[in-house]
């Protein structure tokens, strides 16, 4: 049994070994920095890594670490960053910390004593969108807020960053479907413009000068305030949406297995930020109408991230279509992993949920790591719907020894 299908067996909700996925996607990635120590561990060629996710400096995961630590999954992302610039022409850059690695040709900072600073498309005749603190090890959104007039306001201004693909984009999806049609691993495809008002996209990194609602707590208050302005953005959005996920899929046809659909996060670690009635009236008729076309039009599947505290939430997500729920997690306020898996287990896969990425995995012992995923896969492996995931990204700083404790741990599980 090949890597695709061990993943495809457990999105069918079948018995078998447990799929791994590092890397596949935005929210199951991992930092540069441990990437590095990673491929010094397992002995592989030295290099430099190259950063494919600027936002979160997540690093790409090269087929030789793949074969090397027994990964399922593969990633095809979209040509732009979070900062609206392409990922090509890469050349090296010093991280704060330290390390050497590669980075897009308009990967444009600049810094003062305490920060470092990226810009939107690598134009600095505007000011920075990001912002890395020295002592960090990834950026931060800068909001750059403009005056609200709610009298005038103009939906156009927040469809900015959201268009129809080029020609040009067409081919390099046409190229990627290419290499990746008789791959061995689990296609998952970053594909973009069907964030449904994913926080980390509303100040618009992307964009050099962002109009409309910039402002996170603003974008928050509008969800109660000003649902009939975001109901026109997500419904233009999604027309442009289905637009390019239909030319996509012409020249991709089924060579990607899953479409990264949203990283919407809809849970704090108390609680949901919404109600169960504010999301079926503001976001469920939205991703229906995307998962509904995924589903009528192509073989993939489609997979939502959201952190928190979501078990109110969960019904309605599974509701609208989605086939992947992630992170799962259960460190979360009424999040219990048996609850999750007896509740939900047939109707959803759950994709990470593996291990704590705010305690265990990065301040525990290797012992205590093992001992977290093991008793993790015997709650939600039983009759497939689980992919082994951390919850959430490998952070900068996680011990390598806890890493591959993980790893091991995934190994030993799948042997019974």
């Amino acid at each position: 049994m090949n890597s695709k299908s061990k993943v495809k067996l457990a999105l069918d909700h079948k018995s078998g070994p447990v799929p791994l996925d590092i890397g596949a996607f935005p929210t199951t990635g991992i930092h540069v920095s441990v990437l590095e120590e990673l491929r010094a561990y397992y002995g592989l060629e030295k290099k430099l890594i190259t950063v494919f996710d600027p936002y979160q400096m997540l690093g790409l995961v090269e087929d030789d670490l793949r074969e090397a630590i027994g990964i399922d999954t593969t990633a095809l992302w979209s040509p732009y960053t979070m900062y609206g610039f392409k990922n090509e022409n890469f050349k090296e850059w010093v991280s704060p910390w330290g390390q050497k690695v590669l980075v897009a040709e308009k990967f444009v900072t600049s810094e003062d004593k305490d920060d470092i600073y990226i810009y939107a498309e690598g134009d600095k005749s505007f000011p920075p969108s990001g912002k890395m603190p020295k002592s960090s090890f990834f950026f931060d959104s800068i909001i750059r807020q403009k005056e609200i007039d709610d009298d005038n306001l103009n939906v156009e201004d927040n469809l900015e960053e959201f268009g129809d693909i080029s020609d040009k984009d067409l081919e390099y999806y046409k190229a990627m479907a290419e290499r990746f049609k008789d791959s061995e691993y689990y296609v998952g495809a970053n594909l973009g413009g069907t964030a449904i008002g994913d926080i980390a996209c509303v100040p618009a990194p992307m964009l050099k000068d962002p109009k409309g609602i910039r402002d996170i707590q603003e974008w928050y208050m509008s969800t109660a305030m000003r649902q009939e302005y975001l109901h026109e953005i997500f419904d233009k959005q999604v027309e442009i949406a289905l637009r390019n996920l239909e030319k996509i899929y012409k020249v991709t046809g089924n060579a990607i297995d899953m479409a990264y659909i949203c990283g919407n996060d809809f849970g704090t670690q108390n609680a949901p930020f919404c109600s169960p009635d504010t999301f079926r009236e503001l976001y469920a008729p939205y991703y229906k109408r995307i998962n509904g076309w995924i589903h009528a039009n192509t073989n993939w599947k489609t997979f939502k991230h959201t952190c928190g505290s979501v078990m109110p939430l969960i019904p309605e997500l599974i509701d609208t279509g989605f086939d992947v729920i992630n992170p799962v997690q259960w460190t979360a306020n009424n999040m219990d992993p048996k609850t999750l898996k007896s509740e939900f287990g047939k109707h959803v896969t759950f994709w990470g949920a593996g291990v704590n990425t705010q305690k265990t995995l990065p301040f525990g012992t290797p012992e205590e790591v093992r001992k977290e995923v093991l008793g993790v896969c015997e709650i939600f492996a039983k009759d497939g719907g689980f992919v082994f995931n951390t919850i959430h990204n490998i952070q900068a700083q996680t011990p390598i020894k806890n890493v591959v404790a993980m790893i091991e741990a995934i190994k030993d599980f799948n042997k019974g």
